[in-house]
């Protein structure tokens, strides 16, 4: 016959649980303080903290600039520093080519402070953020044609300084914004005439003259329509039509009477449109 002995295990006092419970609560808390980051602006006044983010900003210390610029629109909220400090911030974010977080942070700005005398600023930098994005001064080291990029943020860009032009126009950044909205309409223009290449040089003709002719009647004194012009009259010559393509060359040599188009062609890639700027 077997039996099975069971062992018991000595329970512990009823004073001994509570007692290393508390040790080790006290123990995960000192682990947990002891790991924590310690914050060098917590001891800081705004006006140190926007010191020091400016100095990481005008050295070009746009990642350690933003968290700065972040802790000073909590320390001192609703002031006019924090206001700065959201402004610089979206400068350093679009300096440190981080578009998207630059434009969410103007437009969060725009919302909430409407009757800021910095709102002008605003819209002026939100839309050089994307006029850069989609165009680039320095486009043409690349060497590619900025009307071949896509649009929307060209467009976005134009609304922006056009806003800022209607409601600000004693602004000192209106005559900028004025230049850059000509400039981006131009692009705008000759995004359409790109199209119209496009379609010109695939042989598609009748969509070449559609396009073209959508470029003419959307948009005035651009130099895009000159081109423009220029496909309608080389598609309906391809097309064999020549009562239209007469008035075509009509057309372009009364309007555009100096143009190379008629007399060398297309543009080469090494005379691009956007130069003039």
């Amino acid at each position: 016959m077997f039996s099975t002995k069971l062992s018991v295990v000595p329970s512990a006092s009823p004073m001994a649980s509570p007692f290393v419970a508390a040790i080790a609560l006290l123990c995960a808390l000192m682990a947990g303080c002891s790991s924590k980051p310690i914050d060098p602006t917590s001891t800081w006044s705004p006006n140190k903290i926007y010191a020091e983010a400016k100095d990481e900003l005008n050295n070009g210390g746009y990642e350690k600039a933003i968290p700065l610029f972040e802790k000073l629109e909590g320390r001192a909220a609703g002031t006019p520093l924090a206001q700065q400090a959201q402004l610089d911030k979206a400068y350093a974010q679009y300096k440190g080519n981080e578009q998207a977080q630059a434009i969410a942070t103007l437009d969060r700005f725009i919302k909430l402070h409407p009757a800021s005398p910095a709102l002008d600023y605003a819209l002026y930098l939100k839309g050089i953020v994307n006029f850069n994005d989609n165009l680039g001064l320095f486009g043409a080291i690349s060497r590619q044609d900025l009307a071949e990029r896509d649009q929307k943020a060209a467009k976005e860009s134009f609304e922006s300084f056009r806003e800022l032009v209607t409601r600000f126009p004693d602004s000192k950044y209106t005559p900028d914004a004025r230049l850059r909205m000509t400039y981006t309409v131009n692009s705008l223009a000759q995004s359409e005439v790109h199209v119209a290449r496009y379609y010109y040089s695939r042989g598609a003709y009748i969509a070449a003259i559609n396009r073209a002719q959508t470029a003419i009647s959307d948009y005035r004194d651009v130099p895009a329509l000159e081109e423009a012009t220029y496909i309608i009259y080389k598609s309906y010559d391809a097309l064999g039509m020549t009562q239209l393509r007469d008035d075509a060359r009509r057309v372009l040599e009364k309007t555009y009477p100096q143009s190379e188009f008629t007399t060398k062609g297309f543009r080469s890639a090494d005379n691009p449109w956007y130069k003039f700027w």
